[in-house]
C-alpha cells in the first residue's frame, strides 16, 4: 500500500496542460483536482506516505535574522514645476530658483527620520495620511532608491539586490490575479518561491498552513475576482509573502477592510511569525486599543517629521510628560493621530505653545512636538545606534550572499506556463470569441460561395477574400497581444521586485500561452471557410493555405506584444496599434499595388504584404488558365492585372522574411518588456 502511494506521488508531474484538455478548466494548475487540498484528504495522505502536516510548519527553516537601521532618512520628489515641458515655465524657473533651488524644485516627503528594529519586534509606523508611512516603508525595503539620503543598512550591510528575496512587501492594493482561487493564488506561490529541496506535499502543507492561520478556509476555492471580501483578499496578499518565510517583512495598512476580529486574529498571526526571528514593520491608520498594545514599538510621523519613536507602550507616558493628557478616555492610536494632525480637541496642552488661550494652530502643536522629538528622543536613538554592538560578522557575510533560484529556467516555466494559462484561460475559450471567428468563417462563406477563377472579374472577388483573411487575422492577433503586458504590468512588476521568477521564463510562457488561441481559432476559422469557397481542393494546397494564415497569425501577436511593451499603456498601445495596423493595410498589396517610389520602402516593413503574397503564391499557379470563354481565348494568371506585381513563383521567401519578422518582434518586445520593468524597479 505505502509502495502505492509512493508511485502515486512521483505520478504528480508537473507538465504544463495540453491544449485540448477539457480538465484544465477544473483542476487547480498541477493536474489534481480541487478536493486535493481538503483537511482530510492531507491528513491521511501524509498519515500514509510518513509526512505530518505540522512537521512541514511555517517555522521549518528559521529565517535569517535581519537587524535593520536606519538613520537620517531623507526622501524628495521632484516637483511639477521642475518637470514641466513648457520653455517659458522652465526659463522662469531657473531664474526664479537660483537662490531657494532645492526647496522649488524638489518636494520633501521625508525629513530625517531615525529608528531601528530587530528580530522578533514589530514596528508599527503610524500617523495621517500623506506623513509619509508608505514612502518610508518602500525606502526601508528597497522599493525607493532615487532621491533617498541617510543610511539603511541590514545586518549592518547597505542594501544590494542580495537582500530582495529576504524581504515580504505586501502593498496595500491587493494585486493578485482575479482569474484564480485563493487556493490557486497561494499554491503557484509556493512552487515558486519554497525551496527546491522541499518536497511537493510539504509545499502543499505549507500552502494548507497559511490558509488556516489566515482563516481562508472558507475561500479557499472562491476566485480573487468575484466573491471573496476586501478582508479576505488582504489576508490572501499576505498569505502570499508570508508563505516563503521573508526575514523582513512589510506591510502597508495590512488591516484596511478587515473588521476587528479579523484585524486582531491578523496581529496575532504577525505576533506569532515576529516570535520565530522575523523583523516585522507595518503601517497602520488607526488600529484598535488591542491591537496597538501588540505592537514593540512604535514610530509617529507628522508631515515627513518623526514625533514619537520607541516603545508603543511608552509613548503615552512620554506625551504625558510634555503636558499633553486626554481630558477623555480615549484609545491610545486615536491620542496619537490627533496629536500628529495637531487637533488638540479633548486633549489638554502645555500653555507655552499659545500664546492667545484661545487659538488651537494645528501648525504650532505639530512643530512643538517635532522640536521636542529633536530634543528628547533622536539623540537618544541616534546614541542607540551607534552604540549598539555591531551586528556579528557571520550574519553580514549571510545577508551578502544571494539566494539561488529555487528553481530552474524550466521548472519555473512549467509552473509559470500553468498559473498563465489557468488565469488566461476563460479568454482563451471564450465563447463569444468563438462565435465571432465561426460566425465570420460561416458568412464569408456564403459570400464567396463556391467562388471561380474563371473570369477577371471572380479571380479578382477571390484575390479580395484572400486580403480580407489576412486582415481580419491580421487585426485580432494584434489586438489580442497588445494588452497583455500593459494589463500584467502591476502583477509583473510585484512579483519582479521579490525575485519570483526570471523574466525570460514570464515571456516565454505569456507568448506560448497565447500562442494557443492564435493557432486554435485561424484553425478552426479556416477548417469552415476552405471548403465553403471556392479554393484548390487538395489536401497540399489546404494545408499550405492554413501554414500561411497561422504564419501571419503569429507573426501579427509578435508585432502586438512588440507595441505593447514598448508603450506599457492600455490608452497608447491600442492607440500605436491602430496606425501601425493601418500603415499595413494600405502598404499590403491590394489597395495600392503600384507605390511611389519615395514610398516602397514602407511595404517591406509590413507583415501584411509578405502574408498577403504568400497566400497567393500558395492558392494560384502562374501558369493557371481563365478567361477560356472570353474572344481572346485562355489567358495565363499571372497576365492577369490582379498579379502584376506579384510573381506566383517560388513562396519560401516570404515565408523567411514572415519567420525572421516574428523572431526579430519577439526579441524586440523582449528587450522593451525588460527596459520598462526595469525602469519601474
Amino acid at each position: 500500500m505505502e509502495n502505492g502511494r509512493e508511485d502515486e506521488i512521483e505520478d504528480m508531474s508537473m507538465s504544463p496542460p495540453s491544449v485540448g484538455s477539457m480538465q484544465i478548466a477544473g483542476s487547480n494548475g498541477f493536474g489534481h483536482s480541487m478536493e486535493f487540498m481538503s483537511q482530510a484528504y492531507l491528513s491521511n495522505r501524509y498519515l500514509d506516505i510518513g509526512i505530518k502536516v505540522e512537521d512541514s510548519s511555517l517555522n521549518q527553516d528559521p529565517p535569517l535574522p535581519v537587524y535593520l537601521k536606519f538613520e537620517d532618512v531623507e526622501f524628495k520628489v521632484r516637483s511639477r514645476q521642475a518637470s514641466s515641458n513648457n520653455t517659458v515655465k522652465t526659463m522662469v524657473s531657473k531664474v526664479a530658483t537660483k537662490l531657494h533651488v532645492e526647496e522649488d524644485r524638489y518636494k520633501k516627503i521625508l525629513k530625517g527620520i531615525t529608528g531601528s528594529i530587530g528580530p522578533g519586534e514589530i514596528l508599527a509606523l503610524m500617523g495621517p495620511s500623506g506623513s509619509g508611512k508608505t514612502t518610508l516603508l518602500r525606502v526601508v525595503g528597497g522599493r525607493l532608491l532615487d532621491n533617498v539620503k541617510g543610511n539603511v543598512t541590514y545586518n549592518d550591510v547597505p542594501y544590494n539586490p542580495a537582500i530582495k528575496r529576504r524581504i515580504g512587501f505586501v502593498t496595500q492594493e491587493d494585486v493578485l490575479f482575479p482569474q484564480l482561487t485563493v487556493e490557486e493564488t497561494l499554491i503557484f506561490s509556493a512552487f515558486l518561491r519554497l525551496p527546491a529541496n522541499m518536497s511537493k506535499q510539504q509545499k502543499y502543507a505549507r500552502v494548507e498552513i497559511a490558509i488556516k492561520e489566515l482563516g481562508l478556509e472558507r475561500c479557499r476555492h472562491t476566485k480573487i475576482g468575484g466573491g471573496i471580501s476586501g478582508g479576505e483578499r488582504k489576508r490572501t496578499s499576505i498569505g502570499y509573502e508570508i508563505l516563503v518565510d521573508p526575514s523582513l517583512l512589510l506591510l502597508d495598512e495590512p488591516t484596511s477592510g478587515l473588521d476587528s476580529t479579523s484585524a486582531n486574529r491578523l496581529l496575532l498571526t504577525l505576533q506569532g511569525l515576529s516570535k520565530t526571528g522575523r523583523t516585522i514593520i507595518t503601517t497602520i491608520h488607526q488600529p484598535s486599543s488591542r491591537i496597538f498594545h501588540m505592537f514593540d514599538k512604535l514610530l509617529l510621523i507628522s508631515e515627513g517629521c518623526p514625533i514619537y519613536y520607541g516603545k508603543a507602550r511608552d509613548s503615552m507616558k512620554y506625551f504625558s510628560s510634555l503636558s499633553f493628557t486626554p481630558e477623555i478616555p480615549m484609545n491610545p492610536a486615536e491620542f496619537l493621530l490627533d496629536l500628529a494632525t495637531g487637533q488638540v480637541k479633548d486633549i489638554s496642552t502645555p500653555q507655552d505653545i499659545f500664546k492667545d488661550p484661545e487659538s488651537t494652530e494645528p501648525s504650532k502643536v505639530i512643530k512643538h512636538l517635532q522640536l521636542k522629538y529633536k530634543d528628547l528622543l533622536e539623540p537618544k536613538e541616534k546614541e542607540d545606534n551607534h552604540g549598539v554592538a555591531k551586528t556579528p560578522e557571520h550574519l553580514q557575510l549571510a545577508i551578502q550572499v544571494k539566494k539561488e533560484w529555487t528553481l530552474s529556467w524550466m521548472e519555473q516555466f512549467l509552473i509559470l506556463y500553468k498559473r498563465t494559462f489557468r488565469a488566461r484561460c476563460k479568454e482563451y475559450f471564450d465563447k463569444l470569441r468563438l462565435v465571432q471567428a465561426l460566425g465570420i468563417a460561416f458568412l464569408l462563406g456564403l459570400l464567396w460561395w463556391k467562388s471561380s477563377t474563371n473570369t477577371e472579374a471572380e479571380l479578382r472577388d477571390q484575390v479580395g477574400l484572400m486580403f480580407y483573411i489576412c486582415i481580419f487575422w491580421t487585426s485580432s492577433c494584434i489586438f489580442g497581444a497588445v494588452y497583455v503586458f500593459p494589463f500584467e504590468k502591476v502583477y509583473l512588476v510585484k512579483e519582479r521586485k521579490a525575485d519570483m521568477y526570471r523574466l525570460s521564463v514570464y515571456y516565454a510562457s505569456s507568448t506560448l500561452c497565447d500562442m494557443v488561441a492564435h493557432v486554435l481559432y485561424p484553425t478552426f476559422f479556416m477548417i469552415i471557410l476552405y471548403f465553403m469557397v471556392g479554393f484548390k481542393r487538395t489536401v497540399t494546397c489546404f494545408f499550405l493555405t492554413l501554414f500561411a494564415v497561422l504564419l501571419i497569425a503569429i507573426t501579427s501577436q509578435g508585432a502586438g506584444e512588440l507595441f505593447g511593451a514598448a508603450v506599457m499603456s492600455i490608452q497608447r498601445a491600442g492607440m500605436v496599434a491602430s496606425l501601425i495596423l493601418m500603415l499595413f493595410l494600405l502598404t499590403g498589396g491590394y489597395y495600392v499595388q503600384h507605390i511611389p517610389k519615395f514610398m516602397q520602402w514602407l511595404k517591406y516593413l509590413s507583415f501584411l504584404y509578405y502574408g498577403f503574397r504568400l497566400l497567393l503564391k500558395v492558392q494560384y499557379s502562374g501558369d493557371q488558365l481563365y478567361e477560356c470563354e472570353s474572344k481572346e481565348g485562355c489567358k495565363t494568371l499571372q497576365s492577369s492585372p490582379s498579379f502584376d506585381t506579384v510573381n506566383l513563383k517560388g513562396g519560401l521567401t516570404e515565408v523567411w522574411v514572415l519567420l525572421a519578422m516574428a523572431l526579430c518582434f519577439r526579441v524586440l518586445a523582449y528587450y522593451c518588456l525588460r527596459r520598462r520593468i526595469d525602469i519601474c524597479n
